[in-house]
């Protein structure tokens, strides 16, 4: 089952997108992985361009799950420093 071109196919994005589901946001994690798998079906079953629309995808969603969650995290650290640092000026009242 080899394409007719012989070339290799496109990046996947697989592993990349199961550690940004695991660790980053899980939805468009998923929408990654879900893409990914797409790959190379349809590389191999002839689809070189349906394989380069999918590797697309799934890179596009891995980096927007990565960049979500890397600004959550921000906020999440932001918001507990502002809640510690107010507990301390009020005294405790948090």
């Amino acid at each position: 089952m080899q394409n007719g071109d012989n070339s290799r196919p496109p990046k996947t994005w697989l592993v990349e997108s199961i550690l940004a589901t695991l660790f980053c946001c899980l939805p468009f994690g998923i929408a990654g992985i879900v893409n990914a798998a797409k790959v190379e079906s349809r590389f191999f079953a002839g689809d070189t361009e349906g394989a380069m629309r999918a590797s697309q995808e799934a890179g596009k969603w891995t980096k927007v799950s990565f960049w979500v969650g890397i600004v959550g995290i921000v906020l999440y650290i932001i918001l507990v420093f502002v809640i510690g640092v107010g507990s301390a000026f009020l005294g405790g009242a948090f």
